[in-house]
């Protein structure tokens, strides 16, 4: 990478960067964790308030989204939500790079999911390295309780995912997938009957 590349220009793209002693990484992520730390203390019965903070945490928001609290984030601006997204109490996103969910995803209580990891090798780890790798969720996904995606997952359409999973490889469309690590277990098949 040439010299003008930032440590943020090597975060999204997937290269080790320093996330710890940059500046401006640390005051974006200071800024967005105020923003949680507010939404997260706003009555849950002010509805409208806790949906304008979440506006200015999230990078793309549909109209019908409904994060429970407490929720916490790194950036907010690498987290793109589709229309009909619901997520019970305790959500963590780490967003290093991005987060997209489909339309009509449902996650139960105490998910993460996570695009930041660390290299195997401890003198890079040490210096405080760290890289991020894209999530992706397709459209129509449920999330059971305690399911954490890592770096670099996709997850298809039409797919559930089971109480306390852990997703480290891509889940193809219409699947039932559980486990640590996550796997497929059954094939959704289409409804003939609607």
């Amino acid at each position: 990478m040439s010299e003008n590349v930032t440590e943020k220009d090597k975060m999204l793209a997937g290269e080790l960067y320093d996330a710890n002693y940059n500046e401006d990484l640390i005051k974006e992520r200071f800024k967005v964790q105020d923003l949680c730390f507010e939404y997260n203390n706003i009555k849950p019965s002010d509805f409208e308030k806790r949906n304008n903070i979440l506006k200015n945490i999230l990078g793309d928001m549909k109209e019908r989204c409904i994060i429970e609290q407490p929720f916490w984030c790194d950036y907010g601006y690498n987290i793109k939500v589709g229309e009909n997204f619901y997520a019970n109490h305790n959500l963590v996103i780490l967003d290093a790079n991005i987060v997209e969910f489909g339309d009509n995803v449902f996650i139960g209580p105490n998910s993460g999911f996570y695009t930041a990891g660390h290299p195997i090798d401890a003198t890079l780890r040490n210096k405080g390295l760290e890289y991020a790798k894209k999530i992706k969720v397709g459209n129509n996904v449920w999330f059971g309780g305690n399911v954490v995606v890592l770096p670099g997952v996709t997850i298809g359409d039409n797919c559930v995912i089971g109480a306390g999973s852990v997703v480290n490889k891509d889940i193809p469309s219409n699947s039932i997938a559980v486990g640590n690590p996550c796997k497929v277990i059954k094939k959704i098949e289409e409804r003939k009957d609607l």
